[in-house]
Order: C-alpha cells, then sequence, then structure tokens
C-alpha cells in the first residue's frame, strides 16, 4: 500500500477527465482542440443562473444524478430578469429538467470510452454517449425539485459541478418524458447491479472529522467512485490489490483504504489516510495549501 502514497496531487486536482487512448485504435480518434462558443450559435443565449453544490472537483460528480440522492444543492436565477414570474407554478412539478453548460471542458472527441463499458464496447460514440466533451458543450439532467423559494430552486440528485451555468429549465412531465420500454442501445448490455458501500466506525470517525474541519465529504466521494465496483482501470486515482481484496481510492491528497466482497457485491470503506509522506510533510514549500488541515489530521488520528 506504500506505493500507492506516491499518486500525484497534482493528477488527482488537474486530472482532465479524458480516458486514455487504447493504442490500436489512437489513430481513429480526432481531437478538436477549438472550444466550442454559444456566439456561433446565438448571441442572445447566456446562463440565466448558477447551480451551487457539493461536486467541486470533477471526479466529484456523480455518473448519474440518481446515484447523488441525499445530496441537495440549489439553482439560484438571476435577479432583474423577471424570472420570478416565469417561475410560477413549477413548484407543482416533482422533477425538472435542466439544461446546463458544461463550463471546464474545451474540445471534444468523436469517440469516448464510457464510465462501464458494455463487454465488447470499450469505446462508443460521443453522440451515444453521455460524455461532457461535446461539439457543444451542453448538458441535460433530470433533477429532483424540492422547492421553489424566490428565484432559488431546491433540488437533489443532480450531477452538477459547484458552479455550473444555467440555461434553461422545463418541467418533466412523465406522461411526455418517459418511455420505460425503450430500447437503451449499449447501455442495456451494462451490468446493472450497483455495489453496497459500508463505512467502519473508525473510517466515519475520520470523515465526520474531515466534514467539521474541511470541505472535504469522503464518503460522498467514495460513494460516487465505487458504487459500479472497484474495477474500472481508467481511474488514475485508484489502486486494487485483487490478491488481497483491497484498494486505495485517492481524493486529492487524502486516501481512502477499502476492501471488496466480489460475490457479495460489497465494499467497506476502512480508514482515511494522508497521501503525504512523513518528508513531504516535513518540507515547508505548501502547493496545495493544505499541509495544516494534514498535520492537525495526523494529531487526531
Amino acid at each position: 500500500m506504500d506505493s500507492v502514497r506516491g499518486l500525484c496531487p497534482l493528477q488527482d486536482d488537474c486530472e482532465s477527465g479524458r480516458y486514455p487512448e487504447p493504442t490500436n485504435i489512437s489513430r481513429l480518434i480526432i481531437v478538436s482542440r477549438q472550444p466550442a462558443t454559444f456566439s456561433r450559435l446565438s448571441s442572445n443565449m447566456s446562463p440565466i443562473g448558477t447551480f451551487f453544490g457539493d461536486a467541486i472537483y470533477k471526479y466529484d460528480a456523480p455518473r448519474q444524478g440518481r446515484l447523488f440522492a441525499g445530496h441537495p444543492g440549489r439553482i439560484v436565477l438571476n435577479k432583474g430578469q423577471n424570472f420570478e414570474t416565469a417561475l410560477r407554478d413549477l413548484d407543482g412539478f416533482e422533477r425538472i429538467w435542466v439544461i446546463f453548460q458544461f463550463h471546464e471542458n474545451e474540445g471534444w472527441r468523436p469517440t469516448t470510452r464510457p464510465p462501464v463499458p458494455a463487454p465488447g464496447r470499450e469505446r462508443i460514440g460521443t453522440f451515444a454517449s453521455r460524455s461532457p466533451y461535446r461539439p457543444n458543450p451542453i448538458g441535460l439532467s433530470c433533477v429532483r425539485l424540492l422547492r421553489v423559494d424566490g428565484l432559488t430552486l431546491y433540488v437533489d440528485e443532480a450531477d452538477l459541478l459547484n458552479g455550473t451555468p444555467i440555461l434553461d429549465i422545463k418541467p418533466y412531465i412523465p406522461m411526455a418524458d418517459a418511455f420505460p420500454e425503450a430500447k437503451a442501445g449499449w447501455v442495456d448490455e451494462q451490468p446493472k447491479e450497483l455495489w453496497q458501500i459500508v463505512t467502519s466506525l473508525e473510517f466515519d470517525a475520520q470523515n465526520k472529522w474531515l466534514c467539521e474541519n474541511s470541505d472535504f465529504d469522503l464518503l460522498s466521494f467514495a460513494e460516487v467512485q465505487l458504487c459500479r465496483g472497484p474495477f474500472d482501470d481508467s481511474r488514475h486515482r485508484l489502486e486494487v490489490d485483487l490478491a488481497c481484496k483491497r484498494g486505495v481510492l485517492a481524493y486529492r491528497t487524502f486516501r481512502i483504504s477499502f476492501e471488496f466482497d466480489e460475490k457479495m457485491q460489497k465494499i467497506t470503506l476502512i480508514s482515511i489516510f494522508s497521501g503525504y509522506t512523513a518528508e513531504e510533510l516535513a518540507d515547508l514549500n505548501d502547493k496545495y495549501g493544505d499541509k495544516p488541515l494534514h498535520h492537525s489530521y495526523l494529531e487526531q488520528f
């Protein structure tokens, strides 16, 4: 496990989100470096508000909002545009469609590797995926509407990053929007079962301390990253020892130790430890500004 401490914090924070390209098809992948802008579509298109929530970094965001229940966020609409009137009658809907901008992504690829590939489908076409790297950086999410208060919409089950620009809001109408019997292509070939995530008492105490002394919630992060199992080898923040049935998941400069039971599809979060070595913590250089937090954490645990 000591080798995992070498995982680079810079890699954790600045990971691009683009998956590694298999060498046998790398020649087929063309990357556009020109970011899409809304000015080419319409000079009148601009955000109507901003989303605020728990997911700060790209790797915090769940792959589907329904997997992130219990982590409420809010959409705050801009003042002075009569949006109070535009929100009238919306509070009767249980769910809403949120159209937003992928504001932290530039460029796009014609193919992408899905987080949970179907057997024999390592890469799929971008238009057959929910990849955030698209010709126009527009996202669509169906979230649960909790309540409306003035210009603020309180929501849950959102897969948006904190600070995401909101472009539009529409009501979700089951009669028109739900087609439960519709075929879903390669998605129908994916494994359907979610893994159970449980915690040890040691992990609970450590995570509680971090939640109280920082903006970190490593339980939420682990639930997002591991709910489909610990075997996604495309993740740079994950190290798994198949023989010992144990692994380490990196969150910024902290590490989560866990064990797993493949037969039961169960993951137990064991403990949280610092990703810094003793020598690195003794070094006065504090590139990420978090060494005081690590020192305090180690004094507690």
